[in-house]
């Protein structure tokens, strides 16, 4: 292991999840990077709508307790062998989809759907800890026209990137084209960004008047509540007509079929949230109108690459994303306040980049 003087011996906080009641820090030795890894500071943590999910025992994938932390950025402080000494000192950011690198997704460049894909703070222990240990090939070097608070989006918003991308794959260039938005949480909202920088014209579907009030504030068209009895009429009439494609934030039976009757013939619906169990579709409509339901999970390097172009450019209003921040020794008061729908996107502050 190559180190830059610090101090190796040390213990490392890590938060642990059991439940959203019960988020508690454990002290563990810190972890050498082995071959082919580095090991990082933690800076700042995001507290993402799969962790929220996840602490509230409704996510599929993520079985509690479970130690979080996806998105994040820090400074690599160790590397261990293969690894070019060059990134000690460097602040990253993380892909923390783990994959096998052989399966046939793989080899295709889809990783993000590997037959094996685990996610790093999901199905491993994260990055919500002093420092972590991650495979180096997951380091994304940042540059500093990228603050900690800019570049803590990048993750999140690679996502919607990714969807954004293949929707026009399937329904063409989104220019000018009529867009819905189902949900106007985090990813809702940086979905909604996505969609407006590739051209389309955007309208935002959600409960709350505040959420929907956001949404106009960054830059949709429209906005309509999905549970009011004339939400189909209302958002035609917004659009001029039927959306080109619908991106499903939500992943219910009841926006699900309502994205169905949203959409054009021969149109896309993008599935985005992660449902909490099997959800009817209306397969009729869908066979009927030729329509595309495509799922969508996580992203590539590309949308990665994009993410960080789309954040640089200043597209993304990080003051109006961002609602809150706690230290790490807050952390189940960050989770809390991750139930909360006003909040939009909570960090956790854990170190400094200096």
């Amino acid at each position: 292991m190559v180190a830059t003087g610090i101090d190796t011996s040390r213990d490392n906080r890590r938060v642990v999840v059991n439940s959203l009641d019960d988020v508690d820090i454990e002290t563990v030795e810190q972890a050498e990077p082995g071959a082919g890894e580095a090991r990082v500071r933690t800076t700042v943590v995001g507290i993402c709508g799969s962790d929220l999910h996840a602490a509230c025992g409704r996510h599929p994938f993520i079985e509690l307790p479970y130690r979080p932390g996806h998105e994040a950025v820090g400074v690599v402080e160790a590397v261990g062998p293969g690894v070019d000494e060059s990134w000690i000192g460097a602040r990253v950011t993380i892909e923390p989809n783990l994959a096998c690198g052989h399966c046939t997704q793989c080899l295709a460049g889809r990783y993000n759907i590997c037959r094996e894909l685990l996610v790093f703070g999901c199905q491993t222990p994260g990055a919500l800890a002093d420092s972590f240990v991650i495979g180096a090939d997951r380091l994304v070097a940042l540059n500093d026209d990228l603050d900690d608070r800019h570049a803590i989006l990048i993750e999140p918003l690679a996502t919607p990137v990714h969807t954004v991308r293949r929707a026009a794959e399937v329904v063409g260039d989104l220019r000018d084209r009529p867009v819905v938005v189902i949900g106007a949480g985090p990813i809702g909202l940086f979905t909604l960004l996505a969609a407006r920088h590739a051209g389309a014209r955007v309208v935002v579907a959600d409960l709350l008047e505040s959420k929907r009030a956001r949404a106009q504030r960054l830059g949709a068209i429209g906005t309509f509540d999905p549970a009011a009895p004339d939400a189909v009429d209302t958002a035609l009439g917004l659009l001029g007509g039927p959306a080109a494609v619908v991106i499903d934030c939500v992943s219910r039976e009841s926006s699900v079929a309502q994205a169905v009757e949203l959409v054009d013939k021969g149109g896309a619906v993008m599935i985005v949230g992660v449902a909490e169990g099997a959800t009817p579709v209306p397969l009729g409509l869908i066979q009927d109108r030729e329509l595309a339901l495509i799922g969508n999970l996580m992203y590539v390097r590309e949308d990665f690459t994009a993410a960080v172009e789309l954040l640089s450019s200043g597209a993304v209003p990080v003051d109006e994303i961002i609602s809150a921040e706690f230290d790490f020794e807050d952390s189940a008061k960050a989770f809390t306040a991750s139930a909360d729908a006003e909040n939009v996107k909570v960090l956790v502050t854990v170190g400094s980049s200096a």
